[in-house]
């Protein structure tokens, strides 16, 4: 179960961006070369990310497809599952090109309902401390 690794160095990665603050959702783009599957990811990211910023914080994954080349016919074609044939002639004899990035491509952060501080200076505020 690869997954775990890969959602520790998300859960890292989310970490580093949040700067402390609560997260609500990240998106991560995963090649189809990993071959990560998105249910055993998301409960990875849910166990690791306990007791931390993200805790219950939801995790979105996109399969980015690799680009594959028949070394036979010259076909190639981007698909979802690196473990295939030529979908042209059949052959096996196959190139993947890309497919192996993890990319943390956005984080959602918790907005706060209450900002600690004088809200008296807040300009919102029409009546103030005294």
């Amino acid at each position: 179960m690869h997954e775990f690794g890969i959602a520790e160095a998300v859960l890292d990665a989310v970490e580093h961006r949040a700067k402390g603050r609560r997260v609500r959702r990240a998106r991560v783009r995963a090649g189809a070369l990993l071959r990560v599957s998105p249910a055993v990811l998301k409960q990875a990211f849910g166990l690791a990310a306990t007791g931390t910023v993200a805790e219950g914080a939801t995790l979105d994954l996109v399969v980015e497809p690799v680009r594959l080349v028949c070394r036979g016919c010259g076909h190639n074609a981007l698909c979802d599952n690196p473990m295939t044939i030529c979908g042209k002639c059949g052959g096996i004899d196959i190139d993947a090109e890309g497919g192996d990035r993890l990319v943390l491509e956005s984080v959602q952060i918790v907005e706060a309902a209450h900002v600690p501080g004088d809200s008296g200076r807040d300009r919102g505020d029409p009546v103030r401390s005294a």
